[in-house]
């Protein structure tokens, strides 16, 4: 309970300075989200002194105390009230983010689970098996890490979806046929086609520095005394690799997998736009562009707490395997 308390006060004070800053660095930014969106309504023609108040309204007052903006703030975030979208008025923060939120959870979340299921895998093996045809394709695995992820995304395009059309370039699903409030098994097909390339590429992309790291530390581990114990007592290879070896090699990984899964949410944000995927990164794109001050600040804020979220699990999660992490809290 220690250990959970002393995590909870940490996170909580993380939390509380994330969001201060969410706050405050719009607003050092020139303008406003009222003055952008009276210059917008300004290009359609006139606009009343009614529409001007209340649009200045919508947005915040510009006139009250930074303090009063502040706790106003505040209040706006226990009510669930991220704002309103300058970009997509008079959508809210809330429902757009909300609507993107899935998208990338789906595609980006399932392709980094995959990415590090296969990763640890294989590197369990290469580091088990060092010498062998799993250990040499180490390099090549490292060598796509290296890459950028948009350019893969690129060239995956070119090869699978304009020169031999197996899949689609664009889109979340098929958009000429399915709209997004469909919800059936015809659409569902259609969102995992067309999420193939974009899981391809994220897993090529970072399956590699998953391999790597496991197997280094799988080398590591199976040189340390109670590995060489368990081997001296006569115990099955299989249980050695996995009880004793793998074990504790793959602590460094669960932690770096709980840190991936919390960036899941804000998606892989230039892979999201060459596929014009419409998830969370595209959105994020979208909001700097049309400078969206509500959008950022609401997408930020959902990937700060997301992050956060998953790192303290990752905590707890840690602290379960390895008790060495409940005693030096």
């Amino acid at each position: 309970m220690r250990y959970i308390a002393r995590r909870l006060v940490i996170y909580a004070i993380t939390l509380w300075a994330a969001i201060s800053l969410n706050f405050l660095l719009p607003r050092l930014l020139p303008g406003n989200p009222a003055d952008i969106m009276i210059a917008k309504l300004s290009r359609r023609g006139d606009v009343s002194d009614a529409q001007l108040e209340s649009i200045r309204r919508l947005f915040g007052n510009p006139d009250a105390s930074l303090w009063q903006q502040y706790l106003d703030y505040w209040g706006q975030l226990f009510q669930g009230d991220l704002g309103t979208s300058v970009q997509f008025y008079p959508s809210s923060v809330s429902s757009l983010i909300g609507s993107a939120l899935p998208w990338s959870i789906g595609l980006v979340g399932v392709a980094t689970v995959l990415s590090f299921i296969i990763g640890i895998s294989l590197g369990m093996f290469a580091g088990w098996k060092r010498g062998t045809w799993v250990d040499h394709i180490v390099p090549s695995t490292t060598l796509l890490q290296s890459l950028p992820y948009f350019w893969v995304a690129m060239v995956l395009i070119y090869f699978f979806a304009r020169e031999n059309e197996w899949f689609p370039r664009t889109d979340g699903y098929d958009i000429w046929t399915f709209n997004n409030t469909e919800w059936s098994w015809a659409f569902a097909g259609s969102v995992i086609y067309h999420g193939i390339l974009p899981a391809i590429t994220i897993i090529i992309s970072s399956v590699g520095g998953w391999l790597l790291g496991m197997r280094n530390m799988m080398v590591s581990t199976m040189g340390e005394d109670y590995v060489v114990t368990a081997e001296a007592k006569g115990l099955k290879k299989g249980r050695i690799m996995r009880t004793y070896g793998a074990r504790n090699a793959m602590l460094p990984s669960i932690a770096g997998i709980g840190v991936s899964l919390g960036f899941v949410v804000s998606g892989f944000v230039v892979m999201e736009q060459v596929f014009s995927y419409p998830g969370i990164g595209k959105l994020m794109i979208e909001g700097v562009e049309g400078n969206d001050y509500a959008l950022m600040q609401g997408v930020f804020l959902v990937i700060t707490l997301t992050v956060l979220a998953a790192m303290f699990i990752t905590d707890l999660v840690y602290g379960l395997i390895d008790p060495r992490a409940r005693q030096n809290a």
